[in-house]
């Protein structure tokens, strides 16, 4: 049953655990992002159009774009907010907001994102409005600001170079069968040596997903220097008993030096 009563923007409290941060005793981004999808979850699945409910039709939500950027990260056994809701509707695609602040109240950061909705058979797009009369649109909010710039579209030349390639497995893949969205901005973030974060800070992570990847499929990252501290990367994968790459994402990373 869905209460149509509850709040458009919806508030969950997280904690940064010890086991979730790396040897700063900051929150890894990539729990950051986990803790960012569940709000989305919650979020949606308390207004009567999430997972839960979708899987029973056939349906389901496949991040497509998402976009962070921290002042600052949580610290070991911080607790914090992060705020949802969604900003915009428009039959296959939704734009959902995020605000992460301390406990006190105090901003950490902003994220931006862009979920389609698919057919769990076909995996092709499904028409968001056809759920429940289109009930997304009664928890659409446009009055709350998300002051920081929407998921850019990451351009990668075509000279850039290969640094890695790894092989997917059983830890990789999610409940949609496809590699975790956050397992990428894993991968992603270890292309640089530790002794680049100690004297660096992620400030700012764009990520386009282009297509699933797979169990088995091997990815290839291509790496670009545009600027200091900027990083254009995009991921290819191999698909058994296939000859071509293709693209499964891009990325941008934005560094800021510590100090």
């Amino acid at each position: 049953m869905t209460d149509t009563s509850l709040p458009k923007v919806g508030k969950y409290l997280f904690r940064s655990e010890p086991f979730h941060c790396d040897f700063s005793k900051h929150l890894l981004m990539s729990h950051l992002g986990n803790h960012l999808l569940n709000a989305a979850d919650f979020h949606s699945n308390d207004r009567g159009f999430g997972v839960n409910y979708l899987n029973g039709i056939q349906r389901t939500w496949v991040l497509s774009r998402l976009a962070v950027e921290m002042e600052a990260m949580p610290e070991i056994y911080d607790e914090f907010y992060v705020e949802t809701w969604c900003e915009k509707a428009i039959h296959y695609f939704t734009s959902r907001d995020f605000a992460i602040t301390s406990k006190a109240g105090k901003v950490l950061g902003y994220g931006r994102s862009i979920w389609a909705m698919i057919d769990t058979q076909t995996r092709q797009p499904a028409d968001i409005f056809a759920v429940k009369n289109g009930l997304i649109q009664s928890f659409v909010e446009t009055e709350k600001p998300c002051p920081i710039a929407k998921p850019s579209r990451v351009m990668v030349p075509d000279d850039a170079k290969l640094v890695r390639s790894i092989a997917t497995y059983y830890n990789d893949v999610d409940l949609n069968g496809h590699i975790n969205s956050m397992k990428y901005v894993e991968h992603l973030l270890d292309l640089f040596e530790l002794d680049w974060y100690r004297s660096h800070r992620l400030k700012r992570f764009d990520i386009a997903y282009v297509a699933e990847s797979h169990q088995g499929d091997e990815l290839r990252f291509y790496s670009h220097q545009k600027a200091d501290g900027v990083f254009a990367i995009k991921v290819m994968k191999k698909c058994p008993g296939i000859e071509e790459e293709q693209e499964a994402c891009r990325c941008q990373l934005t560094f800021e030096k510590i100090g």
